[in-house]
């Protein structure tokens, strides 16, 4: 191997650049044989697919955006607890919250933007009939 990194070969005196050849696909049959004796990846059966824990995706989502858990549910008005339960896997979110998700998911600004402005229209309604 050269200072480069180039692999090169050295016969009679003279350097020459080695090109490895490109690996050839494996036939479909062959993967599957290889995997299945794989001590370090053995397939899986329903008993250990039904005792794996899925990663809370929200948990996913929330430190892709950098927030901590009580940034991320006074953000998008998500009780504490609530995230809590989903991230640690003592429930998952329903169908709506899903969909909420996945929105933060697509556009997490605007979405909060727009609570943003929400929250401003219910604080100045408020002020409002307070004065009267």
């Amino acid at each position: 191997m050269d200072h480069d990194g180039a692999l090169t070969r050295i016969r009679g005196g003279r350097k020459s650049v080695v090109k490895p050849a490109k690996p050839r696909p494996m036939p479909e049959a062959d993967v599957i044989s290889a995997a299945e004796v794989d001590p370090d990846n053995p397939p899986l059966t329903p008993q250990s697919l039904a005792a794996m824990t899925p990663v809370a995706r929200v948990r996913t989502l929330r430190r892709a955006l950098g927030l901590t858990q009580e940034v991320f549910a006074l953000r998008y008005h998500i009780p504490l607890g609530t995230l809590r339960d989903w991230e640690q896997g003592r429930s998952q979110p329903d169908q709506p919250a899903r969909a909420y998700l996945a929105v933060i998911a697509r556009d997490p600004e605007h979405v909060w933007k727009a609570l943003e402005s929400v929250e401003e229209k219910n604080r100045s309604a408020c002020h409002q009939l307070n004065l009267r």
